[in-house]
């Protein structure tokens, strides 16, 4: 949080001294930096939640979902966690929160359909497998900062765009080597925020993967799971590039490549690498 308040500080200085206000800027850089870092922690569930448009479960229209997350509550000793639903048919589920006395976990009304109940009890033991490991705070914060730098970005991008720069045209030199810092600002700030997320995301799915099964003590079942999620071809309309990585798998679909630099970009380990870890725990 202290990096990307420098780093906000930083950007909004440039980005002042190519539009001609100056030191102004930092100001706003200040605020927007400490308001996110605020909300991430605070809020973050309720941000990523409202994002998903996903809805309360109810217990009685989706009753495996709650007698599971209960019991597998009860054997990670962590609160059971709220529950929520997206209603989308493609398969997927996620973890959020700060902590496990403020989590969450929500699942699409398609992967709690086409799920039994030992596939579904994996799915949630790995999500909970985030709550207990406090993924879940590290990830929403994540989540939520890296949205941050992609918005000011973007409000920089366009800012240029629409000759936000006239003011400084004429002042001195200054303001064409400030334009290319801000240039090279605005195109690496969110590359650079989009590596560091999806790093993070692919290095704790396993762990969670781990992690499910020790609670279920049962890997099987989360390998059919994660088999039947990888032939579910329909994107997730809800998840968004803020929130992909969040997800027990990448909710656009997306092809992975063993090409490394391509590799960077990918939100979720391959399944086919994950399940080699959870046969291999037998």
């Amino acid at each position: 949080m202290a990096g990307f308040v420098v780093f906000l500080v930083f950007f909004m200085y440039v980005a002042g001294e190519i539009s001609g206000y100056g030191t102004s800027f930092v100001w706003i850089g200040v605020l927007l930096s400490l308001v996110s870092c605020f909300g991430s922690y605070y809020f973050g569930d309720q941000i990523v939640i409202a994002m998903s448009g996903a809805r309360k479960a109810d217990r009685k229209k989706e009753f495996d979902f709650f007698t599971v997350s209960e019991n597998i509550a009860i054997a990670a000793g962590i609160p059971k966690p709220a529950l929520y639903v997206i209603d989308d048919t493609a398969m997927n589920a996620f973890a959020t929160g700060r902590d496990p006395e403020h989590a969450v976990v929500c699942a699409t009304s398609g992967i709690l359909e086409r799920l039994d109940r030992r596939e579904l009890e994996a799915v949630v033991a790995h999500e909970i497998s985030h709550i207990k490991y406090y993924d879940i705070r590290l990830m929403v914060v994540v989540a939520v900062l890296a949205g941050t730098i992609a918005f000011v970005s973007d409000m920089f991008m366009r800012s240029l765009w629409f000759g936000g720069n006239r003011r400084n045209r004429d002042r001195d030199d200054n303001g064409g080597v400030f334009l290319i810092i801000g240039i090279v600002l605005m195109i690496a700030s969110p590359f650079i925020a989009t590596i560091i997320q999806l790093a993070i995301s692919r290095n704790r799915e396993f762990l969670a993967d781990a992690g499910s099964a020790e609670l279920t003590r049962n890997p099987d079942a989360l390998v059919r799971a994660l088999q039947k999620i990888s032939k579910d071809s329909e994107v997730l309309e809800a998840a968004t590039n803020a929130t992909a990585h969040l997800f027990i798998a990448n909710p656009f679909k997306g092809k992975s490549s063993h090409a490394w630099f391509a590799s960077l970009f990918d939100t979720h380990p391959a399944i086919e690498e994950r399940i080699a870890a959870l046969k291999a725990m037998k």
